[in-house]
């Protein structure tokens, strides 16, 4: 052991820095948020409230390929399918479970066509029993086209750190 760490390791250099730190903090200017009457600043990348999207023409965008179900870590995504009268596969129940969903965003970065995102809504509870805590696929449409002006805009903002979104624009 050579001198230099000999002091470094006894002379606790790393544990006074440590308490520099802390102290500069501890005797510095505090910040308070009034919550909720003021908000803290949000990332485009927040993961809130989930929300189905429609493509502009008013169809849904799931085309039922169950790749959220099958990456979802917490098996909170359910889905069954049909075959839509155009011959196109669609989705008949889409459920998420609120209460085993762990906001990973892995079923936003799996689906091909942007149907299911996670917008940056984070204020909401359930509050009326069990059957609330499911948001099956008529809920999450109706929250992705009251909240779609901003999906869009924070997807349009952090388009650039991701892949190519959609197969039909």
């Amino acid at each position: 052991m050579g001198i230099k760490q000999f002091f470094k390791t006894f002379g606790l250099i790393e544990l006074l820095q440590g308490l520099g730190v802390t102290g500069k903090h501890f005797f510095g200017k505090k910040e308070t948020i009034m919550y909720p009457e003021e908000k803290t600043p949000k990332s485009v990348r927040f993961r809130g409230m989930h929300a189905q999207r429609r493509y502009e023409d008013g169809t849904e965008r799931c085309i039922a390929c169950k790749l959220c179900e099958a990456v979802c870590p917490a098996l909170a995504i359910t889905i069954e399918s049909t075959e839509a009268p155009t011959g196109e596969r669609r989705t008949k129940r889409y459920d998420i479970d609120m209460f085993k969903c762990i906001y990973c965003g892995f079923c936003e970065e799996a689906c091909p066509v942007d149907a299911i995102v996670m917008t940056d809504i984070h204020e909401f509870h359930m509050e009326d029993g069990p059957g609330e805590r499911v948001y099956d696929k008529k809920k999450l449409l109706e929250i992705g086209d009251l909240y779609e002006k901003s999906i869009a805009a924070n997807r349009a903002q952090d388009a650039k750190y991701h892949r190519p979104s959609s197969i039909r624009n």
